[in-house]
């Protein structure tokens, strides 16, 4: 029924737990497969994937491309890409099992869904970034991939898939996908907010939205990925 992608690079600190998250929905047969896309890590991250089962397939670093490549590899007719570096809350797997099925019945495989974002963090500051992402998703239905995304194989190939470039991959697709075809879900995809912390929420935030407005004013990936880092 379903293929997990997880494109990787150096994450073996946060890997095993999203692995892990996985494992009851494995166990209940929902997930029919892992891949694990890996752009050359050299830490423990593909011996973890081996341990977990998964199938790896390895490229070039690059968000894009390594989703592109996991897709490739899938067996499942659909597909959930998720973030290493995030943990699916329980029960998801019984929401997007329904999500699924519902989908079949109603004849309709050009729904796509993403899950409700959260940080693994207790400041006031990640209650008000969490808040802020809702209020993008429903006004401007730009779910980012930290929040995954669950979209019908069929119609991820009839769309494009993912496009090889460094960054904005995710709004990308989003964007070619269409409003009226997003679908949230009511289960959290828990984040880690390591970099918020490290960098600081606001700047954070403000360097996000200046690359998000960037992308839409037409800005090469190549620069904005230059401003972002």
């Amino acid at each position: 029924m379903l293929t997990v992608i997880i494109p990787t690079l150096n994450v073996d600190h946060a890997l095993e737990s999203t692995l892990t998250a996985l494992v009851p929905a494995v166990v209940s047969g929902v997930v029919k497969q892992l891949v694990v896309s890996d752009g050359g890590s050299q830490d423990h991250t593909v011996s973890l994937a081996h341990e977990a089962g998964a199938d790896i397939v390895t490229g070039p670093p690059g968000r894009g491309n390594q989703l592109a490549l996991g897709a490739s590899a899938a067996r499942g007719d659909w597909l959930l890409f998720l973030h290493a570096d995030t943990l699916l809350e329980p029960g998801w797997d019984v929401e997007v099992k329904q999500f699924i099925a519902e989908a079949r019945a109603a004849g309709d495989m050009e729904r796509v869904a993403y899950f409700r974002f959260r940080l693994n963090d207790r400041q006031v500051a990640a209650r008000w970034l969490e808040r802020i992402v809702s209020v993008r998703c429903r006004f401007l239905a730009l779910p980012y991939g930290d929040q995954g995304l669950l979209i019908s194989k069929s119609f991820y190939e009839k769309v494009g898939g993912f496009k090889n470039i460094p960054l904005m991959e995710d709004v990308e697709l989003v964007r070619r996908v269409g409003r009226g075809r997003l679908v949230g879900l009511s289960h959290a995809a828990v984040t880690s907010a390591a970099r918020y912390r490290r960098e600081g929420y606001l700047k954070r935030v403000l360097r996000n939205a200046s690359c998000l407005a960037m992308w839409f004013a037409g800005v090469a990936p190549e620069r904005i990925l230059r401003f972002y880092r």
